[in-house]
């Protein structure tokens, strides 16, 4: 969806940091340089990846962290 609303809104540039080898539009199948396209982003991949990592990383950390506190029926810390 994101990849759609990119080619339609024409956004000539795409920048992150952090890419999905399993689920990524564009990681996976390289989608926004499709050759059916009639608008093609530049794209711009891997900018801060390993700050993007951390942050990713600790995100998720914590979710699993609230989510074990709930099932427990305790405030997470």
């Amino acid at each position: 969806m994101c990849a759609g609303a990119i080619i339609l809104a024409r956004v000539p540039l795409v920048v992150w940091g952090l890419s999905d080898p399993k689920r990524g539009g564009h990681t996976v199948f390289s989608i926004l340089n499709h050759p059916g396209l009639n608008h093609r982003p530049e794209v711009v991949a891997g900018i801060e990846g390993e700050a993007c990592k951390v942050a990713f990383q600790r995100f998720f950390q914590e979710r699993r962290l609230e989510s074990r506190a709930g099932d427990l029926g305790v405030s997470a810390p």
